[in-house]
């Protein structure tokens, strides 16, 4: 992952501006791409929600181009905020995972609204993008294999490392259920945490640990993970206050949009 830094700026979104980057991904993937949310919900191409206003953000840009390609967010939960997957597809839950936390539910968290855009996933001959000319985005043959290739496992250590600078590292995620076989090839593992559950197609909740899931990265990633974390923990001041953004809708799940950017 050494090249990764020579092709791309991976950040915490915490400015205006950043932030509009992160919602712009999300209305072009949930949005326009998979279906998964009206558009005309969010007129003005940016697609928020209401725990947007409790999570942090990071975003990933094209280095030379400057252009927005990834994002991800850590929601975070307390005594009184649920976590999106408990409002929509509470019933799929294992209740007696989640009840282990009640009083110490400031140590939870729900990675969501993983995003990677389609103009950076385009296979070979694929020229048309969002950005219209996917060449026109000036980049080397090896840099798009690299980029491309890298985009989706950068943004979910990108989260990782949000959980353990946070502290919040007990963390749930929705997924399709073929998704843990393919974070295993990187030494991710997850745990199963319910049920199946029919939500923008087959989705079932996961759970892991932080500790668990960096001790089991693959050697390649491990130096990547703590350059990310390094990174964050810096910013610790900034993190620990809150985005104040909101908007009011239906969160969704990791699922077509991950397969898409780890492809």
């Amino acid at each position: 992952m050494a090249e990764f830094h020579r092709y791309c700026n991976l950040s915490l979104a915490n400015s205006p501006g950043q932030l509009d980057d992160v919602f712009r991904i999300r209305y072009r993937v949930y949005c326009e791409e998979f279906g998964y949310e009206d558009p005309e919900n969010h007129p003005h191409g940016l697609e928020s929600d209401e725990f947007d206003a409790f999570s942090r953000h990071t975003l990933v840009t094209h280095a030379a181009s400057g252009v927005p390609a990834g994002c991800a967010r850590l929601v975070l939960a307390d005594e009184e905020r649920e976590l999106p997957m408990e409002r929509f597809c509470g019933a799929a839950i294992d209740d007696d995972l989640l009840r282990a936390f009640d009083g110490c539910r400031e140590t939870i968290c729900e990675f969501s609204r993983l995003g990677v855009d389609g103009a950076f996933r385009r296979k070979t001959g694929e020229r048309v993008s969002r950005f219209g000319e996917i060449r026109g985005i000036d980049w080397s043959r090896l840099e798009r294999h690299k980029f491309s290739s890298q985009l989706a496992i950068s943004t979910i250590l990108s989260g990782l490392a949000l959980s353990e600078v946070l502290e919040r590292t007990h963390c749930f995620a929705m997924m399709e259920p073929f998704l843990p076989r393919l974070l295993r090839r990187s030494g991710l593992v997850v745990h199963k945490a319910g049920d199946e559950i029919d939500y923008h197609g087959l989705r079932r909740p996961y759970y892991w640990e932080t500790c668990e899931m960096v001790s089991g990265l693959v050697e390649e990633l491990q130096e990547f993970y703590q350059h990310i974390r390094d990174a964050f923990a810096e910013n610790e001041p900034v993190l620990a206050e809150l985005n104040t953004t909101s908007a009011g809708l239906p969160d969704v799940r990791i699922g077509d949009a991950l397969l898409a950017g780890a492809s």
